[in-house]
């Protein structure tokens, strides 16, 4: 599954896109540095019941922003995206 794909797959279970959920993450303080991973990953599972995977996904563009590693750019592995920057504004609005 591709990153993108893990993203897409959070709108679909949380009705919000991915952009929301970052802002909300913001709100609540966690895009500091000294915030575990684990809390972000427990609010994510007991408010919108996300797994692990998908919450992970969300936590590394929380701390980082939607740029990926270049390396899973048009890669022929499962983690392959088609661009080096992820789209966060919803599925529906994401350039073709």
């Amino acid at each position: 599954m591709s990153f993108q794909a893990y993203l897409d797959a959070i709108e679909n279970t949380t009705g919000k896109t991915p952009r929301v959920l970052v802002k909300e993450a913001k709100e609540r303080g966690f895009d500091a540095a000294e915030v575990k991973v684990s809390v972000i990953v427990d609010w994510l599972k007991d408010e919108y019941g996300l797994g692990r995977g998908h919450a992970m996904a969300l936590v590394h563009v929380i701390r980082k922003g939607p740029t990926i590693d270049a390396k899973h750019v048009g890669s022929t592995g499962s983690h392959r995206d088609a661009s080096d920057t992820l789209w966060l504004d919803g599925k529906a609005t994401r350039p073709s």
